[in-house]
């Protein structure tokens, strides 16, 4: 009864083609803002599924491929590193993160250091002031409730803003800080 049913089914994948590939990158350009290296990847996931399953598909063909269409779309400006890294950039600092987790998550995405030193060298960067968003967000420190609570929790608030990414001299600055009242 059971090996009646247990039959294999064979995955069958589209041929890559020039076309093919560029759809696959529109499409992947629709819904996301991405890198060069981020599309040559995804585009090369494709390209080696394919292979996977027809050896004969001549992979530095479709690599030539790739290239092609991501100078197209860097040419019409579909790609835009430094418009990405400057978006990421700005979303991060407004959230809270340190400098050293949005270097990661840029190097991440294939996003060269001249870029990332560009971004920053941009944007308003404090890091006191991105510790403080990010102690008020998760409502440690200075902006816990009571003063007794602070005490106590201070070692673990102090681990918290570390292990975010923020140097210690940062950390103790917002640890020791207090807020006015209206905030």
């Amino acid at each position: 009864m059971f090996a009646a049913e247990e039959v294999k089914k064979v995955k069958t994948v589209k041929k890559i083609t020039p076309v093919r590939l560029r759809n696959i990158a529109l499409y992947y350009l629709k819904r996301y803002d991405t890198t060069k290296a981020a599309l040559r990847q995804v585009l090369m996931k494709r390209v080696n599924e394919y292979a996977y399953y027809n050896p004969e598909c001549d992979k530095s063909e479709a690599v030539s491929w790739i290239e092609d269409i991501i100078s197209d779309f860097e040419r019409y400006g579909y790609l835009d590193d430094r418009r990405f890294a400057e978006n990421r950039c700005r979303d991060y600092i407004a959230a809270g993160k340190a400098k050293c987790y949005i270097v990661g998550k840029l190097k991440e995405k294939g996003v060269s250091d001249d870029v990332i030193e560009r971004c920053f060298a941009e944007q308003e960067y404090n890091a006191f002031d991105a510790a403080l968003k990010l102690a008020k967000k998760k409502k440690i420190a200075a902006f816990r409730k009571e003063e007794r609570e602070r005490r106590e929790m201070r070692q673990k608030d102090m681990a918290v803003l570390v292990r975010a990414g923020f140097d210690y001299d940062t950390v103790t600055a917002v640890v020791d800080y207090e807020p006015a009242e209206e905030e």
